[in-house]
């Protein structure tokens, strides 16, 4: 299972793995409990986990950043359901650039509920750099260098026999 397709859902508790997307929704996968369902976009809002950034005194930074902040840290991570006093305290040793006056408590433990659901179901956080990202675009956009139809574009088009029309007396 690949970070790139976990999302979350709106109204919905937890992560989920996007299995297909249509028009009108999505099929997903809990990764709580493993139950398949069809999830619509009238009632719900998609998040994928890869495009969630959160608030720094700099620049914002990418969730998985915070994320492999928690993961690479010594601090014992907090149960989720932890008081505020408690979140914060381990947000600041964890991740001091961490705006606390726009990033919520609530906030903190969703993202502490996350990363134990992510670890649960061994996930490797990994997010795409901009190096990759460009050439992932690039070789979409790269022609193939065999095409089927090559020949056809070298062959002369064929002239069809114009009918004669003849005037049969008439003028």
């Amino acid at each position: 299972m690949d970070y790139n397709k976990i999302v979350s859902v709106t109204g919905l508790p937890g992560l989920f793995e996007l299995l297909s997307s249509k028009s009108d929704g999505a099929v997903v996968r809990s990764l709580d409990d493993n139950s398949t369902k069809f999830v619509s976009t009238r009632q719900h809002n998609f998040s994928h986990l890869e495009s969630i950034e959160v608030y720094t005194t700099k620049e914002n930074t990418n969730l998985a950043e915070l994320f492999d902040a928690m993961k690479n840290s010594e601090e014992k991570i907090p149960d989720t359901n932890a008081d505020n006093k408690t979140l914060k305290a381990y947000f600041e040793k964890v991740y001091p650039d961490l705006d606390f006056d726009r990033v919520y408590s609530s906030d903190m433990k969703k993202m502490v509920k996350w990363y134990h659901i992510l670890d649960k179901n061994k996930i490797e956080i990994k997010v795409k750099t901009e190096e990759e990202k460009e050439t992932a675009a690039e070789l979409k956009n790269l022609k193939p260098a065999h095409n089927e139809n090559a020949h056809v574009k070298d062959m002369k088009p064929q002239q069809s026999n114009p009918r004669k029309i003849e005037s049969r007396g008439v003028k």
